[in-house]
């Protein structure tokens, strides 16, 4: 069967005697006849009469049955059957009709956790979170963290706030275009003491293996990722950036918020009061490693290290076919003894 694309959500009844999988795509979930009978503790023939009332009531329309084929193969032939997926829309409808402990408790989770999962794309428990005795607040806040200090969201954010409260913001001037890389970089360099630019001149190793990176996107590290200075840091540099570009975020938002009008000038000369006040070293100046240096060097080292890569892909290669043939010889050689003591048994 091909399965729709899409995020599975892992569902399990109150009572542990039913887990089922939803797929979920295009902001609702699907599941098949017999998925809704395990859902909702019936038979799939009591789902089925279900369906084709709310079809004939018109509570539902067709657009939340769609087809999908099962091909299995049975003796010589395949065969190709036809199954009927439905999404939240009917999964919901049966569960009104359904008369089941279970349907009660899942229609109940749909239309909180479930629905605000399919439009904001995470749902919370809240009483879970504020219970002191679990220990999972911290992980979520830093995730959130990483997610809000991640560069199009810090870029986005800055944007509409500075839009807002800069008296002289204007989209095409040159302060506007310089200004999201300025502050990031003073943010960069209050946690690491270093530019951008800095940072990828001594981190970029190209005798490393990872090219000196921390993490990448894909299987191994590309030119594109070797241009991102927060590719380098540190699991705690990381963590310590998140957390003081988050609070500068909220700084900002609390200027916003009081309608203190300023301008970008002076919005710069607020970062580096609010870098201060963390106790953190202040940039002054634009740093020792210009950008179409930075260019320069991750281009050279990249090829350099992308090089070396390639050759030792090309030994390991090598080495796998002559490992290789080494066992298809020795299994030869095992044959043609075995077939030669088969020929010469004693009397």
């Amino acid at each position: 069967m091909s399965e729709p694309a899409g995020e599975l959500i892992l569902y399990r009844a109150d009572d542990g005697g039913s887990v089922v999988q939803l797929r979920a795509v295009g902001g609702t979930v699907w599941l098949t006849r017999g998925e809704m009978a395990d859902l909702y503790g019936t038979t799939p023939q009591n789902v089925g009469q279900i369906v084709a009332r709310v079809l004939a009531d018109g509570e539902v329309g067709e657009a939340t049955r769609k087809p999908e084929f099962l091909v299995r193969q049975e003796g010589a032939r395949e065969v190709r059957r036809r199954m009927d997926l439905y999404n939240l829309d009917m999964v919901l409808a049966v569960g009104y009709r359904v008369t089941t402990p279970r349907a009660v408790q899942f229609r109940q989770w749909a239309t909180t956790v479930l629905t605000e999962y399919l439009v904001k794309g995470f749902a919370l428990q809240d009483e879970r979170l504020k219970d002191p005795g679990a220990d999972y607040f911290d992980e979520l806040l830093e995730r959130i963290r990483d997610i809000r200090a991640s560069e199009k969201r810090f870029y986005l954010k800055v944007r509409d706030l500075f839009a807002t409260t800069s008296a002289d913001y204007d989209s095409t001037s040159d302060v506007a275009r310089t200004f999201f890389a300025t502050i990031q970089n003073k943010l960069l360099h209050a946690v690491t003491g270093r530019t951008a630019g800095e940072l990828i001149r001594e981190r970029c190793d190209p005798a490393s293996g990872t090219l000196g990176l921390t993490t990448w996107k894909g299987n191994r590290p590309r030119k594109a990722d070797a241009s991102v200075a927060k590719n380098y840091l540190t699991e705690e540099e990381v963590s310590d950036l998140n957390l003081l570009t988050t609070q500068f975020l909220d700084f900002a938002e609390g200027r916003a918020r009081r309608r203190q009008t300023t301008s970008m000038a002076d919005w710069v000369v607020q970062a580096d009061r609010f870098i201060e006040f963390n106790e953190y070293p202040v940039l002054t100046g634009a740093g020792s490693v210009a950008h179409s240096h930075v260019e320069q060097i991750v281009a050279e080292r990249y090829a350099d290290w992308d090089d070396h890569r390639r050759e030792l892909e090309s030994q390991r290669a090598s080495a796998d076919e002559i490992t290789d043939l080494d066992a298809l010889l020795e299994a030869e050689r095992n044959l043609t003894q075995g077939e030669q003591n088969d020929g010469h048994q004693p009397e």
